[in-house]
């Protein structure tokens, strides 16, 4: 704890002089580096690096049984890992709150964006196309959000759709590109003292008062989350909402380069 309470004061006392700890700007990132395809028997996968952040995303698809509500529509599964190699305040046992919420601030974006159509993965009656996420924190040093959906969205967009035929599922052979309607990305923002950083690293998020976390497409914001208990204005949220925008840009850019776009 006096370690911690050390490292809270040094970054403090940096911010109060405009000044953080990497020496970034507030609304810079850490180098983002993004490399589709590592895992050869999912459907799609990518790993995204943002600093010393490194989370690992793989998709899988697979045969299921529609809800009961819709029973026209596939399903989507997400699930976050916090491996116990990432960081020594993670555990091996059932999913923490820190990864339940990774795994849904992750899944809502790709939902509320409709990036899935998932009409077009019903197969026949009381038999759909499932669709797996599954995301690997392999080493934390903040932001898993941004790095988490980065993940996400690249192996969704480079995954190939099996076929269903006869009754088995085909997965090997010339398969089409998993259908995505478009891209959503996130931003995550942390206040500490009144200063506001983009992409807070995991000093940083140790001491941060707020977090908050904006997800869009290109067209509109299509969701947020909160954490903690520090506020936002009015102000700045509308600020924080265009810088959102224009980071997402370069992210689009990046992950259409990932697939080959």
């Amino acid at each position: 704890m006096q370690i911690r309470a050390v490292t809270e004061d040094y970054i403090k006392d940096l911010l109060t002089n405009g000044i953080r700890e990497d020496g970034r700007d507030p609304a810079e990132y850490r180098k983002i580096v993004i490399k589709p395809g590592v895992i050869p028997n999912a459907e799609g996968s990518a790993q995204v690096t943002i600093g010393n952040t490194k989370v690992l995303v793989g998709v899988k698809i697979g045969i299921g049984s529609p809800m009961h509500d819709k029973p026209e529509d596939g399903n989507i599964i997400t699930s976050a890992e916090l491996l116990p190699v990432a960081s020594p305040h993670y555990e091996t046992g059932p999913p923490s709150p820190e990864a339940i919420e990774l795994a849904r601030v992750i899944d809502r974006g790709i939902r509320a964006a409709n990036m899935v159509d998932t009409k077009s993965l019903f197969i026949e009656a009381e038999k759909v196309w499932e669709v797996y996420t599954d995301i690997y924190v392999i080493n934390y040093d903040g932001n898993l959000f941004d790095a988490g959906t980065l993940a996400a969205v690249t192996a969704l967009s480079t995954a190939r759709m099996p076929k269903y035929e006869s009754e088995k599922v085909i997965r090997e052979g010339n398969l089409e590109k998993f259908k995505v309607n478009n891209l959503v990305t996130s931003c995550t923002f942390a206040k500490i003292s009144g200063s506001i950083l983009l992409d807070p690293d995991g000093n940083e998020e140790s001491c941060m008062d707020g977090r908050l976390t904006i997800t869009n497409d290109q067209n509109a914001v299509r969701a947020m989350q909160k954490g903690l208990l520090g506020a936002f204005s009015a102000k700045e949220l509308e600020n924080l909402m265009d810088i959102t925008f224009d980071k997402s840009k370069e992210f689009r850019r990046l992950v259409n380069e990932a697939a080959g776009k």
